[in-house]
């Protein structure tokens, strides 16, 4: 069993900063890719940044230069520095990991619950 809980979502003004937190709990889990993504309401889910447990990134050109993502190993834990926001930055932020499970001798998918990112003009 693993969990996803993200923190850090609030209002920002453009041009502001926020960074969201995604951490991971559970046992007998290695965790190999922690992402980013974002839904816009009417819109689909599409990926942000991406970082490999050994410190490689992607990022979608529309964050490219503004976001940047990384992680802690020791504490399972991801993060998101977003500056420079924009009003189409606006939208609820999910935290997704891919990992391998001892137990289950298998890769499982987790996504958290999501956290809303509101940027005014």
């Amino acid at each position: 069993q693993v969990q996803l809980v993200e923190s850090g979502g609030g209002l920002a003004q453009a041009g502001g900063s926020l960074r969201l937190s995604c951490t991971a709990s559970g046992n007998g889990f290695m965790i190999n890719v922690m992402g980013w993504y974002r839904q816009a309401p009417g819109k689909q889910r599409e990926l942000v940044a991406a970082i490999t447990s050994t410190g490689m990134t992607d990022y979608s050109d529309s964050v490219k230069g503004r976001f940047t993502i990384s992680g802690d190993n020791a504490k399972n834990t991801a993060f998101l520095q977003m500056n420079s926001l924009k009003p189409a930055d606006t939208a609820v932020y999910y935290c997704r990991a891919e990992c391998y499970s001892g137990s289950a001798d298998r890769y499982v998918e987790v996504w958290g619950q999501g956290t809303l990112v509101t940027v005014s003009s």
